[in-house]
């Protein structure tokens, strides 16, 4: 054998022996490099788009609420301002549509009643009450709050609403008296309203300090029981 033949089987089988040894190094025991997971199987690993912590989100533009808000404008109102608590309010009763009278009473002593019907088509409200001018007096009686009623006092056409009118002490303790011939009534807040002259007895009716009035009433007995 050449040495030239030699050299070229050596360096052959060099060649082969460092090819092995760089498979080796670079494989994983079975000739197969490692890279880790594939592509597929990195995305599968990974938590779905949207989710943190293996919880699922909110799509984008999704608002969750707790509760409604109150909206305004929608609901109706609790019947009307100053209404009578129906929810409506009716007119004014006024002088010239009712009709006014004025009688004495025997029991309780000393009362006027004072009678006003609605003469119209329409019911009216009986507010407040009885502003009463007696002949030519420069002031007019003060009302007893405790007569207040619990409710406006509506007249339908042909009803009646009733005051009473306390004439004089009982027991003759009052003082400043006189008689007066004349009646003048008036309707609504400083007779806004209009008024009335109800007739009275032709003797007239015995006042004295003491008057007072009562708020309008729906029925008799309630008008006269101050």
């Amino acid at each position: 054998m050449s040495a030239r033949t030699t050299r070229t089987r050596l360096l052959a089988a060099s060649t082969i022996a460092l090819a092995a040894f760089a498979l080796t190094a670079c494989g994983n025991g079975d000739g197969v490099r490692d890279e880790g997971p594939s592509a597929g199987a990195r995305s599968s690993a990974r938590p779905s788009e949207g989710t943190a912590g293996g919880t699922t989100a909110k799509p984008a533009g999704t608002r969750t609420t707790t509760g409604s808000k109150g909206t305004g404008g929608t609901g109706s109102r609790g019947g009307s301002a100053g209404g009578n608590g129906s929810g409506t309010r009716n007119p004014a009763c006024v002088a010239a549509t009712t009709r006014t009278t004025a009688t004495v009473v025997s029991r309780p002593l000393n009362h006027l009643l004072l009678t006003v019907t609605n003469k119209s088509s329409k019911n009216c409200d009986l507010t407040g009450y009885p502003i009463v001018r007696f002949s030519e007096a420069q002031s007019v009686p003060p009302v007893a709050e405790e007569t207040h009623p619990q409710a406006v006092v509506t007249l339908a056409p042909g009803e009646s609403g009733y005051a009473g009118v306390l004439l004089s002490a009982a027991d003759g303790s009052g003082v400043h008296g006189y008689t007066a011939k004349t009646l003048e009534v008036y309707y609504g807040d400083q007779g806004r309203n209009g008024s009335a002259r109800p007739a009275l007895p032709a003797k007239g009716v015995y006042i004295d300090e003491k008057l007072t009035v009562t708020y309008w009433q729906q029925d008799l007995d309630t008008a006269l029981s101050y």
